[in-house]
């Protein structure tokens, strides 16, 4: 299913706002995810906080969007929105009738304003810059503001603190649609560390470890996601990746901050945990699926690993 990303560009846009969350929707089309990304306007020429003009961009209402498709609005010169009171009022009612059609909407920054004008933040927990957390609560008091997120999801509106956690937010929802080993592989694109808010689910193997930019070391990485049923002793990767056992055992340490058994083994029980969920597959084929001599050896690594997250 094609999922189409509209971007709508407030009056006096941030630029950073706007391109750092379409830039993940670029990366993860460039891998092949049906993505339809478009970009509408309040304003038919638009510019940006920098004075930058964008050109004519097509108005928000030529937007065609269905249930699941989501809506970008980037963050903007605060004042921009108190300029333009009749346009900006009726902006409002289509939020609001977009979101009523369970379209869901997305602010970056201060677009959080917005939202909350158009009535999407009562009784929402939400969020926008540090600066304008106190703001936001004042003006929109049947809102739940949270100061210390960098993003937040209330049904089907999202609202992200400023600048860059639009980023963050962006690639949260590739992870919904697609797992976090895709989000992870479009963050890994931008050069880019994919953090978490803390109204988000804990950190996943598939994103531990990976807060480096060494390619040889990634590239294992993914070899031994991809491989787990193998017999990957640190000798076979080395002969695979043209390195020393002891050079490699090195700079992965060095890279990731553990040794490579014990990523192989986090990798590994990950597996097991997600197999288990399948109630055609018995234990010793889950271990041989994910490279266990035994399904004992399964069994007392998965009950270690029980008791050390206790």
């Amino acid at each position: 299913m094609t999922r189409k990303i509209a971007f709508i560009l407030p009056p006096l846009v941030e630029l950073l706002d706007l391109a750092g969350p379409a830039q993940v929707f670029r990366e993860a089309s460039l891998m092949g995810i049906e993505l339809d990304i478009a970009f509408y306007a309040v304003e038919q020429q638009p510019a940006s906080a920098v004075g930058l003009p964008l050109g004519k961009i097509r108005n928000y209402r030529k937007a065609t969007l269905s249930e699941g498709d989501f809506i970008f609005i980037p963050g903007f010169y605060f004042e921009g929105l108190k300029r333009r009171p009749g346009i900006e009022y009726s902006f409002f009612r289509w939020l609001g009738d977009c979101s009523a059609r369970k379209i869901n909407i997305c602010s970056v920054c201060n677009a959080a304003f917005i939202l909350g004008s158009a009535g999407l933040l009562d009784g929402r927990e939400c969020t926008t810059h540090w600066r304008s957390t106190d703001l936001l609560q004042s003006m929109f008091p049947a809102a739940r503001v949270l100061t210390d997120v960098l993003f937040v999801k209330s049904g089907n509106v999202y609202t992200s603190a400023g600048i860059s956690s639009g980023i963050d937010m962006a690639l949260s929802i590739l992870e919904e649609w697609l797992g976090p080993l895709v989000a992870n592989q479009v963050s890994r694109g931008l050069v880019i560390y994919h953090r978490r808010g803390g109204k988000h689910s804990q950190q996943h193997i598939y994103l531990d470890y990976r807060n480096h930019i060494n390619p040889k070391i990634h590239q294992v990485q993914d070899y031994m996601i991809s491989h787990l049923e193998l017999s990957l002793t640190v000798e076979t990767l080395s002969e695979l990746f043209n390195s020393s056992s002891r050079n490699l055992t090195r700079i992965f340490k060095e890279a990731t901050g553990i040794t490579i058994n014990e990523y192989l083994t986090r990798l590994r029980v990950e597996k097991a945990g997600t197999l288990r969920n399948n109630p055609e597959y018995t234990i010793t084929k889950i271990a041989s699926e994910c490279g266990f001599k035994s399904a004992r050896q399964l069994q007392r690594i998965l009950k270690k690993y029980s008791k050390s997250e206790k």
